[in-house]
């Protein structure tokens, strides 16, 4: 038996000026054939658990095409036709030289938008279905940062979600993957699979999986587990950065050829949610209440910046935090800018040199001012590094651009680098020499993603309410597509399965 092997994965911020193009993803990862195995086989991300899940199952993996681009604006409609085309031209040729292929493991993102259709992953993976045609099984993995929509479930065999946040299961989700694939293609199991979507959003701030309301709802999840003739379940968490019409959180369900009860566990998770809706809202703190607690305690303390989560689609250059921990005169402080200008003029300056910087405040306004200094450069750097363990993302390598360390003259420490990157891997910081552990605050630019990496070295993470294309209150976003009502921006309403 034979499997392909598809990915197309992108988390697009609807609210982000800037469009994602081809090139971005051609300057992140595009891969077809055995370049996927290359990349991805020894990787934490659900590609290697495909790989390594049908080897174990006796079954040949066959990598087809695989493209991913950091999370950021819009999908142009150039790079949907582009990347489709691709991908369904690669398996052409790999069913015309090799034969028909018996089954497709998949991984899209689950909240990707495209200018010229704003269910981009149900478009490509729809367009699968309808070549392939109804009998061949696909089974999908998605992050839980996605915006399910019927047209996603009605395309696939079966969906499975990571269950953690910050993503350390990747692998995991992409064995199991492999191993329903197996027992399907063996004729063991006949995967049958419902939604729910209740008409709610979480907020990003209460997503943290690990502790309430979300640990809850993961533990009737997980007892659902243990039922008979369950298979799997999912929670999508929900992705609120992306003005769609499928915006906000759903259920997924899959049973051995038990659609009725498929239906009724997704609709019991549903339910659950519903009925604690309301410990699903933010407890927003603001920056200068962070601030204050940051220099009560020992340090370090990690700031974590969510209204500039670069994992989100954020631009990573904002400024907000590190306006007011220059107002209130901490000197100890570490802060990563995205700003590749300043980076152009570190590196004229030389280690040692001394210039006046505007660092950061470069895309707009909402996400603060400039902020301009008298800097030292104490270091420069290419911007590679690796990550071994398990992070938020599954990857081992990361390149963010040419770097330089500069110290401002009023005392914050600041990194710049000239490729946006999210803070998965504490290697960011650390490749470039500087210690977590001499610094009082650390900004952080993430919400729950950062955790694994930065947990271990802080004393305390403080998660602050700050503005951006991804300030965690929602409802001060300029939604218009989304559905309604829903929750939270509409209230007073009654819904039941």
């Amino acid at each position: 038996m034979r499997v392909g092997i598809l990915s197309i994965q992108h988390e697009s911020n609807t609210f982000l000026p800037a469009v994602t193009t081809y090139d971005s993803f051609r300057s992140c990862h595009l891969y077809t054939g055995d370049a996927i195995r290359a990349a991805y086989g020894a990787s934490h991300h659900e590609l290697g658990g495909f790989l390594t899940g049908l080897a174990s199952a006796d079954i040949e993996a066959v990598p087809i095409y695989a493209a991913w681009a950091n999370p950021s604006g819009t999908i142009t409609a150039d790079a949907c036709q582009r990347l489709t085309s691709e991908l369904f031209a690669a398996l052409e040729q790999t069913e015309q030289t090799k034969g028909p292929l018996d089954g497709f493991l998949i991984a899209p993102h689950g909240a990707a938008v495209g200018e010229s259709e704003p269910d981009f992953d149900g478009a490509w993976i729809g367009e699968l279905r309808r070549r392939v045609g109804p009998d061949r099984p696909i089974i999908s993995t998605l992050d839980p940062h996605g915006n399910l929509s019927p047209r996603m479930v009605a395309a696939c065999t079966a969906m499975i979600a990571y269950r953690s946040n910050p993503h350390l299961d990747q692998r995991d989700r992409g064995l199991e993957a492999a191993r329903l694939m197996a027992r399907t293609l063996r004729g063991e199991v006949r995967p049958t699979m419902a939604a729910c979507f209740p008409p709610l959003a979480i907020n990003i701030e209460r997503q943290l999986t690990s502790a309430s309301p979300c640990r809850e709802l993961y533990e009737l999840a997980n007892e659902q587990l243990s039922r008979p003739g369950v298979l799997g379940n999912s929670v999508m968490l929900g992705f609120p950065y992306s003005d769609v019409a499928e915006m906000g959180s759903s259920l997924i369900a899959i049973t051995d050829y038990d659609p009725a009860l498929a239906q009724q566990l997704a609709n019991e998770l549903g339910q659950h949610l519903w009925l604690r809706r309301l410990e699903f809202r933010g407890q927003l703190t603001s920056v200068e209440r962070a601030v204050q607690r940051a220099m009560s305690i020992p340090g370090p303390i990690g700031l974590l910046d969510m209204g500039d989560n670069v994992g989100g689609g954020s631009p990573g250059d904002s400024t907000l935090l590190l306006h007011a921990i220059i107002q209130a005169g901490v000197t100890s402080a570490l802060a990563v800018i995205y700003d590749a200008p300043a980076v152009e003029q570190a590196v004229a300056a030389r280690v040692g040199g001394k210039l006046t910087l505007s660092v950061g405040g470069q895309t707009d306004r909402q996400h603060g001012a400039p902020v301009t200094d008298e800097a030292t450069v104490l270091s420069l750097h290419d911007g590679h590094f690796s990550e071994s363990e398990a992070r938020h993302g599954g990857r081992t390598q990361y390149d963010q651009g040419r770097s330089a360390v500069i110290k401002l003259r009023s005392g914050p420490t600041i990194l710049l680098t000239s490729l946006r990157m999210p803070p998965f891997s504490l290697a960011q910081i650390t490749s470039c020499g500087l210690i977590p552990q001499d610094f009082q605050l650390i900004v952080i630019k993430g919400v729950h993603a950062p955790v694994a990496a930065y947990a271990p070295v802080c004393r305390e993470l403080i998660r602050v309410d700050t503005g951006g294309v991804t300030c965690a209150d929602m409802t001060r976003l300029p939604f218009t597509r989304r559905r309604q009502p829903l929750f939270p921006f509409d209230d007073g309403f009654e819904w039941s399965p």
